[in-house]
């Protein structure tokens, strides 16, 4: 069922008004550089679950951890790209932004986590955090936000773009041109950019950050 009804007469909450300053390539597209590994079992090795090839980043899904960045962000745009591999049945992942102590509950660090799964791209997860949305006796389910639209994905195995505009205490989602989700009031402001392993492969490219300027 779309949601976009929920999107009628709202307002945008956190809008962009400040300049742009130079991107910046979280991934490089040849190797981790600027990433750090963090996986459950202590004999998992980052280079057996995140692989990199003509430009993709890759990812088993297995074990559960994260890759994040060895820099901590604020006030940004982190765009990004990812599908799931053709063939399979999609599955679970997700972007965390403003990331900080880990295990904050389970293998997951303090963050916000912008959701990947399949058919629910732009769902909030708060970890260890909070945050507001409109209409939240509709839309709030324990720790989980839902997002706006339910069709804005495309079909597994094809690339999907999604925008992450993080400024001050609220963030907005796009996924594919399609406002999918907005936040204000959260809890953490700052941090690194993760990427989730969750239990199925997935692929990412064109992670590129752009800081707003003063």
């Amino acid at each position: 069922m779309i949601r976009r009804s929920l999107l009628a007469g709202m307002a945008l909450v956190c809008p962009t008004i400040a300049w742009s300053q130079e991107p910046i390539r979280l991934f490089n597209g040849e190797d981790l550089s600027g990433w750090t590994a963090v996986l459950a079992g202590e004999d998992a090795r980052a280079e057996d679950v995140w692989t990199v090839r003509d430009g993709v980043l890759s990812c088993s899904g297995k074990p559960n951890g994260y890759i994040r960045t060895e820099e901590s962000y604020k006030d940004y745009t982190l765009t990004l790209e990812w599908r799931f591999p053709e063939g399979s049945d999609g599955g679970n992942s997700g972007v965390l932004v403003h990331t900080s102590e880990p295990g904050a509950i389970g293998i997951w660090p303090k963050s916000i986590e912008v959701q990947l799964f399949s058919g629910n791209a732009g769902d909030f997860w708060v970890i260890g955090t909070d945050l507001d949305v409109e209409n939240e006796e509709q839309r709030k389910m324990g720790r989980r936000h839902l997002n706006l639209t339910d069709d804005s994905e495309r079909p597994i195995g094809e690339w999907n773009e999604m925008e992450i505009v993080c400024e001050g205490d609220a963030i907005r989602v796009s996924v594919n041109g399609d406002l999918v989700n907005q936040a204000t009031n959260c809890t953490v402001t700052e941090g690194a950019i993760s990427l989730q392993s969750e239990g199925v492969p997935i692929e990412f490219r064109e992670v590129v950050l752009t800081p707003m300027g003063e």
